[in-house]
């Protein structure tokens, strides 16, 4: 078994997999200041709650967009395994075909979302990632990683919405009845499920236009299920999708580790 473990700037997703099944997820906090001990004791907790025994993990597999807790993440599970973890980073294999600007600027969370894709759906795909940043990515039917776009995330935007307004409250991430909403709460919920989801079609059709033919729509993160149930287009919702992305990762390179 091997343990795939992504680092986002809010949430930690674990995933244990037998092969290519997923036993069990988990997620935690991310959180700069826990130390690498920490990490190390939430693991081995992990891990007894779901009975499953760390001597039977062969390997693991790490992508952050937090390298401070990266470095700790893997620390960690050094501590608990007694052996480093690969990290998704440049000069990993991944079959990606990468046609960005500067190829290593490309953040590990979308190489293993886009592994992922290409492998499970058919191509082109355009792949939307729904957590504290709603992040785009395109692949072209060869494989290509072409790029794609940055927007706040759902949760981002309540927040920003409420701390930066003198009336606008937090509130729960939720479609309201309608789109048209009769109180401040339910505009609030339309604009950011709503508006949100407009947004996924819109850059879809624009996309699309530029490859010249359609493509596969996939969402993952915490809130693609909230969002994605009221777009009106097909967009396929895969919450596992970067955990795919590093098993796929972690054996196309595990003979080059040790």
């Amino acid at each position: 078994m091997i343990l795939t473990i992504d680092i986002g700037n809010t949430n930690i997703t674990l995933g244990v997999f037998n092969g290519d099944d997923l036993v069990f997820t988990s997620r935690l906090a991310t959180d700069t200041r826990r130390t690498e001990d920490q990490y190390a004791l939430e693991l081995r907790n992990i891990f007894v709650l779901h009975e499953c025994s760390k001597s039977e993990i062969e390997g693991a597999i790490i992508s952050s967009v937090v390298p401070h807790v990266g470095a700790l993440m893997s620390r960690a599970v050094e501590i608990l395994f007694g052996y480093a973890p690969m990290m998704l980073c440049p000069g990993i294999k991944t079959g990606l075909n990468i046609k960005i600007d500067n190829p290593a600027q490309l953040g590990a969370d979308l190489a293993a979302g886009a592994v992922a894709a290409m492998t499970k759906y058919s191509l082109p795909c355009i792949i939307f990632d729904l957590g504290t940043a709603t992040t785009v990515s395109v692949v072209d039917r060869e494989g290509g990683f072409l790029g794609g776009a940055i927007a706040a995330g759902p949760s981002t935007t309540l927040e920003a919405l409420a701390t930066k307004t003198a009336q606008l409250p937090f509130i729960d991430i939720e479609a309201p009845k309608s789109v048209i909403g009769s109180n401040t709460v339910d505009c609030m919920k339309s604009g950011i499920v709503f508006g949100t989801a407009s947004m996924l079609e819109g850059m879809a059709s624009r996309i699309e236009k530029i490859l010249g033919e359609e493509a596969t729509l996939i969402a993952t993160g915490g809130l693609a299920g909230t969002i994605v149930s009221k777009c009106e287009r097909k967009i396929i919702l895969d919450d596992n999708l970067l955990l795919d992305g590093l098993r796929i990762i972690y054996n196309k390179n595990k003979n080059c580790i040790r």
